[in-house]
């Protein structure tokens, strides 16, 4: 008989994560606070979508931000120039956020005194997938010079999200990028995704975004 003791390390870490992410939507729910979990690869402009949201909501919603990062504070720098509460999470290594983390950065913020909180996660396709954070919604963004196959190759994250936000739409004609087919491919996968074409750089598709987010916003508070 075999004396060796097997732990699975996944099982024991993921468990202990969605513990914490039931008392951060306790939480949230206490205060009637809808948090969104933004995903996207380094560079796909998760930080520009922010900033272009703030300036689409901020007259309707209170806001804050809780900002991934492996080591620097450049991108909460940016969030705080706009008047906006901002939590910096420096991972030190880590590829992902989870739930403790943000359990961490609910306690530097006036839950009261806000209606959207916005996580911009690490920038990783993969490990972000496999994390509940406690969001409402995860949202991931994708742009127009990845091409249109990332759906082929991360199907857990476009699985998991509940919209799919398509940035740098002013590139476009690209040969590397078919919009049609990225449709088919995501409604494929995901049926009940939804789809929004969009340029952080000249702001096209932003209103048709910030719009959709404000009615869950309010159906949530409801």
């Amino acid at each position: 008989m075999s004396d060796v003791k097997y732990i699975d390390i996944q099982k024991t870490i993921l468990s202990h994560n969605d513990e914490a992410a039931r008392t951060v939507r306790q939480r949230l729910a206490a205060d009637s606070v809808t948090m969104i979990n933004l995903m996207a690869a380094p560079g796909a402009g998760k930080t520009s979508l922010i900033l272009q949201t703030i300036d689409a909501l901020s007259q309707k919603h209170r806001i804050a931000v809780i900002e991934g990062d492996i080591e620097s504070t450049v991108d909460a720098e940016k969030i705080a120039a706009k008047k906006i509460p901002a939590v910096q999470l420096r991972t030190g290594g880590m590829c992902h956020l989870d739930a403790p983390m943000i359990e961490a950065a609910l306690d530097e913020l006036d839950l009261q005194n806000l209606d959207l909180i916005i996580i911009e996660n690490i920038g990783n396709l993969v490990c972000p997938a496999e994390y509940d954070l406690g969001a409402h919604l995860k949202i991931m963004m994708t742009s127009v010079p990845e091409g249109d196959d990332k759906v082929l190759k991360y199907p857990a994250m476009f699985s998991a999200c509940e919209a799919l936000l398509v940035n740098k739409t002013d590139y476009l004609p690209d040969p590397g990028f078919d919009r049609e087919l990225l449709q088919m491919r995501v409604k494929n996968l995901n049926p009940d995704m939804h789809l929004f074409f969009l340029s952080c750089r000249s702001g096209a598709g932003i209103d048709a975004w910030a719009d959709w987010l404000h009615r869950r916003i309010q159906a949530a508070r409801r």
